[in-house]
Parts: structure tokens; sequence; C-alpha cells
């Protein structure tokens, strides 16, 4: 991720199939088809080697499931992502590798026994967010019937480029092209590790210039992948079934590089740098933005917060920015616009393995960015020493949610039993906590509302200032 050097292949486009080890082939098994996170900067199909074994093996879900599992290739940084925003270079080229291999299953999967009527996509943090753009365009349609969002939508701040030929000039200053007409077929005669080098790196973040704001490749409207801004495609949508979430804590992994003392144990964070990272947020607001974000957010402090209540609400901050609050819209608007499809939400509140006494965590961190993952990807199963009973029921509850889903659109029904009857999202805005220990507490109402309001329609509708 610090991007000092590269590896893989500009010769990506490949995908791996898992299929439930069982006596005979089955046919018809429901198919879901997994995208990588990673900033849309970086990542790959197999994921990184974990405790010995690939961190995106398939084979888990497949088997407790009784699904198949695809994972996907598709190209990141430059290569995927590098947009003049026009018909020169118009970018999308990750989100295109991504459809191409949808459909590629959607011909093929039936010779592995799958149901290409029965696609579900499923993904994680940018593969998140892949997930919610190819829901969005018009060409994937009648080719998947559902789709699960981990931690990222179209809405994610870092997931969507409004103005992208800034970083093209800039990548072609980088590798020596010009930055007139002659620029793009410049940078096309550009060998591939020197253009995706030349990708802006992401910078180690502070309060006032925070991480996220360096993620600067992504998604952009092109007039076809994207014929439009995210919010008015929701009707390509309106059939797929949706289940989306976030962790509780998604924002302590970026909150903590930005601040590094909220990590620090033995470290105060002063309320001076939760207030410069939350002006960083609200920049283009200005003052008024900083001065509602901050008195909301320290609105239940008292007089004298203590260093923990300090550094959870500088969590809070990042997580409902970053992660949270897109989230949420993404999920009220599929619900408000779905004829057919139905809509669930979630928040996964595990304790980080990393918190703790001795633990290079605070005790209080929850699930942080990407603790998904490993119980998705059935973790506490194939490495059991690295792991707890807690964690290998919270791992079987995620599968038989998650394959539930894929095969009948409702997470409670299907092979396998769960702890906790989910509702589905309606007016009254439920949502399922996961967690080991699950009973009928577990299902909350209206998650974080007063920042998702705050996020997406206060601060919002503040007059913009001229800063850049």
């Amino acid at each position: 991720m610090r991007q000092t050097s590269s590896f893989g292949s500009e010769d990506c486009l490949y995908l791996n199939i898992w299929i439930p080890h069982g006596q005979h082939v089955s046919s018809n098994l429901p198919v879901m088809i997994w995208f990588y996170g990673g900033a849309f900067m970086a990542g790959g199909s197999m994921g990184e080697n974990f405790l010995n074994n690939y961190l995106y093996s398939g084979q888990e879900i497949a088997d407790r499931g009784n699904v198949i599992v695809v994972s996907v290739g598709h190209r990141v940084g430059t290569l995927g992502f590098l947009s003049t925003g026009d018909s020169s270079l118009p970018g999308n080229y990750g989100l295109w590798d991504q459809h191409a291999a949808i459909a590629w299953v959607h011909r093929n999967i039936r010779s592995f026994g799958g149901d290409p009527d029965n696609i579900t996509l499923f993904g994680e943090s940018a593969g998140a967010a892949s997930v919610s753009f190819q829901s969005l365009t018009p060409h994937n349609k009648g080719l998947i019937k559902r789709a699960i969002s981990q931690s990222g939508v179209a809405f994610c701040p870092w997931a969507f480029r409004k103005n992208p030929r800034k970083i093209a000039v800039e990548v072609a200053e980088k590798v020596d092209c010009p930055t007139d007409d002659s620029m793009v077929a410049c940078l096309k005669s550009v060998d591939a590790k020197t253009l995706t080098m030349a990708s802006l790196r992401i910078q180690q973040g502070s309060p006032d210039y925070p991480g996220v704001n360096n993620l600067l490749l992504s998604p952009v409207v092109d007039g076809d992948f994207l014929p439009d801004q995210p919010s008015n495609l929701f009707h390509n949508a309106a059939e797929i079934d949706y289940l989306a979430g976030v962790n509780d804590m998604d924002g302590h992994l970026f909150t903590s590089q930005d601040i590094p003392s909220i990590g620090n144990k033995n470290q105060e964070t002063p309320v001076e740098d939760v207030k410069r990272l939350l002006a960083a947020y609200t920049k283009e607001k200005g003052k008024a933005a900083l001065e509602i974000a901050f008195a909301e957010y320290s609105s239940n402090w008292g007089s004298t917060p203590s260093q923990e209540t300090i550094k959870r609400t500088a969590v809070d901050i990042g997580t409902d920015y970053i992660f949270l609050a897109p989230i949420q819209t993404d999920i009220y608007l599929h619900a408000a616009l779905a004829t057919s499809g139905r809509t669930y939400s979630y928040r996964l509140s595990e304790p980080s393995l990393m918190a703790g006494p001795g633990k290079p965590y605070n005790d209080w961190v929850g699930a942080d960015h990407a603790d998904d993952l490993q119980y998705v990807f059935g973790k506490p199963f194939t490495t059991p020493k690295a792991y707890g009973d807690r964690h290998r029921d919270l791992s079987g509850y995620m599968i038989a949610y998650w394959t539930n889903f894929a095969r009948t659109g409702n997470p409670n029904k299907g092979n396998l039993k769960v702890p906790v009857t989910w509702s589905e999202f309606t007016s009254e805005h439920q949502f399922l906590d996961i967690s080991a220990k699950m009973n009928e507490r577990s299902i909350g109402k209206e998650m974080r509302l007063r920042f998702v309001n705050l996020w997406m329609s206060t601060l919002p509708s503040l007059p913009s200032t001229d800063v850049q």
C-alpha cells in the first residue's frame, strides 16, 4: 500500500473458481463473485499470504455454504483508473475488467455447476465500492441478481473522482510526457511498471492533510460505464437485492495514521488535533462547517473529556466521514428506489484482535477496517490456532448470512442456520449488529442517524468556500 515498489503484471485478467468439495459436481449452485479492496490503487485477486494461506481463498465459503466462489483480477492504479475526464482517456478500465469477468461467469459458470441466473457480487473497501458501481451501471442489466458491499460504496469520499484531469497531468509530468494534446499518446507509450510507479503515492497523513484525501485514482462519470452521477443511477439496481454495512471502527486504521497519538496507549491526543482533522474533512465548507460538526461530536463530552473519549471521538469522525454516512446513504437510496430488490444493513462490532492488554491497540478498539475479511473467508477455521471459539462462531454466522443471502436474497433463509433473524431495512431503518455474541438485542434502528444527517445533509447544504 505504501507503493515503494510494484509487483504483478499488466496481464492480470484471470479469475479463480472454487466449487464445494463433494462426491459429484452439483448443478445450479449460487455463484458469488469477489472483488478485492486496496483503494483502487493496489490489490490482487488471490490476496496476500495470510498465516501461510491465501486471504481470499473461497474454499471455506464454498464448502460451508454450498456455493461457487469466484475471485477476479482487474487493473488498479494508473492502469486501471487514470482519466483525462474526456473521451481521449475516459477512465474506469478496472470497472470494465470487472464487468468482463461478470459477463464471463454468466456465460460459462454452468460448466462448473453454477446457476448463471443467480450471481451475487461481494467485495470489501474499494471492492465494495466496485460492487456498488457494478450494480448501478446499465451494462450489468440481467447479469447480476444480488450484491454485498462491505465497508465501501460509490458515495465514499475516496471512491469517486470529480476532477480526474488534474491527476492525469501530474502523472504525465512525472513520466516526462507533455501535458498538451499529445499527452495521452505519450502516456500510452510508457511501459507499465513506470506508469504504475508514477501514480501518486499514498502519503502518510496528518490531521491537516488526512491520508484518505491522497486516494486519488478512482472511478469517474465517463458517460458510458457510469453515464451519470451515482445518485441518479439507482433505477439500474431496482431489482437487485442489496446487503451493505460497516465495521464499527472502520475509520481507526486511517485516523490513527493521521493522528498517531490515537494508537499510542502512552500518549495523549490533544483536542486541537481532533479539530484539525475535522477541519480537513469539512474544508470545502469552511469555518461554519467545522463549528457545527465539532459541536455535534463533542456534545456529550462534558467539561473535562477523558483521553478515551477524545480518541474514540476522533475514530468516530473518521468512520462516519470515510465510511458509515456514505454507506447508510447508499442503503437509504436503494431501499427507497428498489422495486423487487430487498435491502439489508449491518454493523460489525466484534472487538479487534489487536486490542487489549499486552496488544498494540487500545482496549476499546472495535472492528477496524478489513477486520471483516478474516471472518467472511473462514480464517478461524483454516488457521484455528490464531483464533478462539468466539471467532469461529462469528465466522460461521457471517458465512451463513452471506451464503443464505446469495442463495435466496434473504440472509435468514437458506442451507445454514443463523443466530438472529435479520430484519429487512424498511421505513424503520433496521440493521443487524454482528458480533460473536448475538441475541434479540442485536437488531438496531437508525444507525448513527444524527451523524449521517450531519455529513450527508447539514454540511453539504452549507455554502462552499473558495478553498481548493
